[in-house]
């Protein structure tokens, strides 16, 4: 089968995110500038560099009540930071909570009563029992082709770390079972990894 995209697939579902999997989650926490918190998960996320780390994910939605895009695009504008919170299978029930068109009113933490933590460098409010939280600051918001896709690219300032997720000195997923967004309305769980080593190591 081919299909070009601009003529549609014929299919009784975009397989398009089917295609690109698994992505992993990253669970976004902002504040607005009135103190307002916000936390929902984006599946098109990503790091991106090493030095200085980076992240970055996309937004392609809008909402009546922020105009162009979303809850946490819009904070981000007005702030300038935001934090990645690790989703691990065992909090995949509240992470989907959180996953709805809520007013933007709606405080998500409360709404599926997940624990808070204050973010140690930037001013922000991230998930206290997830696995890791990446706390970082705006480098650019890019537009992209489309009526209301924003990439959100971001410098990873601090790093969380859930100390049972830590084994021998390395961060171990294994521990904590990284949830990943596939298409339609699945998902999927890390339970096993193997290392490969690059010709010449």
């Amino acid at each position: 089968m081919f299909y070009r995209p601009e003529d549609g697939h014929g299919l009784p579902h975009n397989p398009f995110n089917a295609i690109v999997t698994p992505r992993p989650i990253g669970w976004i926490s902002t504040r607005g500038s009135d103190g307002h918190d916000n936390l929902a998960p984006y599946s098109f996320f990503n790091a991106v560099a090493y030095f200085p780390p980076q992240v970055m994910f996309s937004s392609t939605s809008a909402k009546p009540d922020r105009g162009d895009t979303k809850d946490s695009v819009s904070q981000i504008r007005d702030t300038g930071v935001f934090c990645v919170n690790i989703v691990e299978y065992a909090m995949k029930d509240v992470m989907n909570q959180t996953s709805g068109a809520w007013d933007r009113e709606v405080d998500e933490f409360e709404l599926a009563g997940i624990e808070k933590a204050e973010c140690d460098a930037i001013n922000c409010a991230r998930v206290a029992a997830a696995p890791a939280n990446l706390e970082c600051k705006l480098t650019q918001i890019v537009q992209l082709p489309g009526e209301a896709n924003f990439a959100v690219f971001g410098e990873v300032t601090g790093v969380h770390m859930r100390d049972d997720c830590i084994v021998d000195g390395i961060f171990d997923v294994l521990r904590y079972n990284p949830l990943s967004r596939m298409g339609y309305r699945d998902y999927t769980v890390v339970r096993e990894k193997f290392s490969l080593n690059r010709p010449g190591e």
